[in-house]
């Protein structure tokens, strides 16, 4: 059971991307990461993209002690955000495109929302300022039901919102429909660290000890190099949490690399779950580019799963 391997220390979470919608990706994504030891898969909200992450587990042929999560946001989170071209303002100069790291951009500057994760990094790179990130709204009366009984094992909501009545809103709306385990995502961009733990508690005092899991984000979508420095505010948020004492499980997020795991022992964290985004689709970037490149793909996946499994 998922809640197993969270009390063993023992779970690397794979995250597809909150906005990846990109099927074929998604399942090539499950299937070399559960090859390689990956257990917990969070994919965006779409139930195609479910259904692709289920496929690539079966591929696998790994589908014992494997469990797939789902990611619902709030207006202005950034993981459900996709980049918008203001084609009055476009100059064609293609920096965007050819600094978009998940291949979102066509040469003749289209966005393809399905690969669009929000990351934001062409509209920081646009010399016009042609370029806004629009929050794709999520209705979770509509959302919720179909994937719940499509099976998940948990429902992740991203909280990253100043306004704390909609947030508790949409997390009642989450605790209607699911009672299983759920994860609350949080960053320090929009609360300082005595509101954020407040908000944090009171959401998980609303269920069960120890039936919520605190995804602690750092920089969320920063993961792109293996440095210490990237994954530094991932493991003060962790820390922050564990000082809180919150009977809540705990996993390090945003700018997670290979290095998360030993940066948070030299600061005496132990986080149940270490997930991985932007740095785990990297490194095996080749092989989803193409197949004939999966070896060299899966030792380096291997090779990142167990710097929490191996622990």
């Amino acid at each position: 059971m998922l809640i197993d391997v969270l009390n063993e220390k023992k779970c690397f979470k794979l995250v597809c991307g909150a906005g990846n919608e990109d099927v074929e990706e998604v399942e090539k994504l499950v299937y070399i990461y559960s090859l390689a030891g990956a257990n917990f898969f969070d994919v965006c909200a779409n139930l195609d993209v479910l259904k692709a992450a289920k496929r690539g587990l079966k591929r696998a042929g790994i589908e014992k002690d494997r469990y797939l999560c789902v990611s619902v946001g709030i207006d202005g989170d950034p993981h459900i955000t996709k980049a918008q071209i203001d084609s009055d303002l476009c100059i064609k100069c293609q920096i965007c495109q050819k600094n978009c790291p998940h291949q979102a951009i066509s040469t003749d500057i289209e966005i393809n929302e399905a690969r669009c994760i929000g990351c934001g990094i062409c509209k920081g790179k646009c010399p016009n300022n042609a370029i806004k990130m629009k929050t794709k709204t999520q209705d979770f009366d509509e959302i919720l039901p179909p994937l719940i009984s499509c099976g998940i094992d948990c429902v992740e909501f991203h909280a990253i919102s100043k306004n704390e009545d909609d947030v508790i809103n949409k997390w009642q709306k989450i605790l209607f429909f699911y009672d299983g385990m759920t994860c609350i995502s949080v960053d320090r961009s929009t609360s300082g660290d005595k509101d954020l733990i407040e908000l944090v508690s009171k959401m998980v005092d609303m269920k069960k000890p120890y039936s919520t899991i605190i995804q602690a984000d750092g920089v969320a979508m920063s993961g792109n190099s293996d440095e210490f420095g990237t994954t530094l505010q991932a493991v003060a948020t962790a820390q922050m949490f564990q000082n809180s004492k919150i009977k809540a499980y705990i996993m390090m997020s945003g700018g997670t690399n290979s290095k998360s795991i030993e940066l948070a022992k030299m600061c005496k964290i132990e986080p149940h779950c270490l997930a991985v985004g932007s740095y785990a689709r990297k490194i095996v970037k080749d092989y989803l580019d193409d197949e004939s490149c999966f070896e060299n793909a899966l030792e380096k996946a291997h090779a990142l799963v167990g710097t929490i499994l191996n622990d």
